[in-house]
């Protein structure tokens, strides 16, 4: 048996109602939730760090009350955490492909690793809410040095396009930088 402490914050229930609604939430749809991640990640480590995830994040926003749809509202929050995971793995992927591109006798460190690592989680967040395009430009022209026209035409829209995508993608990290 799986124990979770996590103050959330429930404003119109007791501490009592609330641990009630969480060990009601959890033992109902723990397996539900996990057997649906792991359909989709075919890795049961994943899938059991995900459906945790799910939960301290539903745990975590304070919604516990209004939850009419507790599987929909988990599928949305688990949806997620999937395309953040997808999108951080294929980062790391790119970087990797990259590393082996580079000549043998650069080997990085494995402290420089795990700072190009937080570099690319911070991008991540960072681009974070962007439409794909956008977040694609920007990795194009930051990350692999692509020019803007070069940029639209693997991606098949107009230098405008382009440049807006990026000046998008520009403004949103330093929104998100600020905040």
């Amino acid at each position: 048996m799986i124990t979770i402490t996590i103050s959330v914050p429930v404003s119109m229930h007791s501490p009592v109602d609330t641990k009630a609604i969480v060990a009601n939430l959890y033992s109902e749809n723990y397996r539900w939730l996990r057997a649906w991640l792991y359909r989709r990640l075919q890795c049961p480590q994943d899938a059991a760090d995900l459906t945790q995830d799910t939960f301290v994040r539903t745990l975590t926003a304070g919604q516990l009350a209004d939850l009419n749809e507790p599987r929909a509202f988990l599928a949305t929050v688990a949806r997620r955490l999937l395309s953040n995971l997808f999108r951080r793995r294929a980062l790391e992927q790119q970087y990797l492909l990259e590393l082996a591109r580079m000549p043998q006798a650069f080997s990085p460190s494995e402290e420089e690793l795990a700072l190009v690592r937080e570099a690319l989680e911070l991008i991540d967040r960072l681009l974070e809410g962007l439409p794909q395009r956008v977040r694609h430009a920007f990795i194009l022209h930051r990350l692999e040095g692509l020019a803007q026209p070069q940029i639209a035409e693997r991606l098949g829209v107009s230098l405008a396009t382009v440049e807006r995508d990026l000046r998008r993608a520009f403004l949103h990290c330093l929104s998100e930088r600020a905040a």
